[in-house]
């Protein structure tokens, strides 16, 4: 395991980008925990976890390294009442603390403002409004975040680092199943029994905002179902 070096009030973002780069060459082969103990270990109340809800497997795993971890939830206003019931179930069993963070503005007043339906007019607009700008002030107190993202997900993931780092946000960024595939989720999940969106079970690969999300196609990938029939493939927290 990697030395573990808690951060201090005057770690600068220089050094943070240094200790992202150095911990993702040697925590690169380390087991999904491990990574997260680290990450515990380094920014302590400085570290959170993002959770779409799509499952609870990164928030268990953060909790096993971590009670009481910050797990922060995007609430867009248009997500499926499964996703909302999973978050809230999450909350309810789990040893974490659940952030939900909300744009500012409410779907009837950017309709007001943007028109209705952005998503279908200009969804790159609607997931910036709704998705990334929340969490950027949502994650402006912590020094590192960790996600659920897989290499196995799609092409534009398959670079994804275990531990990297996050320009735009200034942050270290923590992806501890980044080299996992969809059976070692799903033998987590029966392992532990863990929270998954019932959704899952009902025709989705991926579950993002209802009016954006659709079931998957035979032989479809797990990501086809969000924004088809656009070029769009991220909501932009990634990227």
């Amino acid at each position: 395991m990697t030395t573990i070096t808690p951060i201090s009030a005057t770690t600068t973002p220089l050094q943070l980008a240094a200790l992202a780069e150095r911990a993702g060459r040697e925590l690169e082969e380390a087991p999904a925990l491990e990574i997260l103990q680290w990450a515990a270990g380094t920014f302590g109340g400085r570290f959170c976890v993002t959770s779409s809800m799509e499952d609870a497997v990164v928030a268990h795993l953060a909790a096993r390294a971590m009670p009481g971890v910050d797990v922060v939830f995007l609430d867009t206003g248009y997500h499926f009442p499964e996703t909302i019931g999973t978050r809230d179930a999450v909350a309810a069993v789990m040893d974490v603390r659940v952030i939900t963070l909300t744009p500012r503005q409410s779907v009837a007043e950017q309709d007001a403002e943007y028109g209705p339906k952005l998503h279908d007019r200009d969804p790159d607009r609607c997931c910036a409004l709704r998705k990334v700008a929340p969490l950027q002030e949502g994650l402006a107190g912590y020094a590192a975040w960790a996600t659920g993202l897989r290499r196995d997900e799609s092409p534009t993931r398959a670079n994804t680092p275990v531990v990297g780092w996050d320009e735009k946000r200034q942050k270290v960024k923590v992806s501890p199943i980044a080299r996992w595939t969809q059976r070692d989720v799903d033998a987590y999940v029966a392992e532990h029994g863990v929270l998954t969106n019932p959704l899952l079970m009902d025709g989705y690969g991926s579950v993002g905002c209802a009016p954006c999300t659709r079931r998957l196609l035979e032989g479809e990938d797990a990501r086809a179902g969000r924004w088809s029939g656009s070029a769009k493939t991220e909501c932009g927290l990634h990227g």
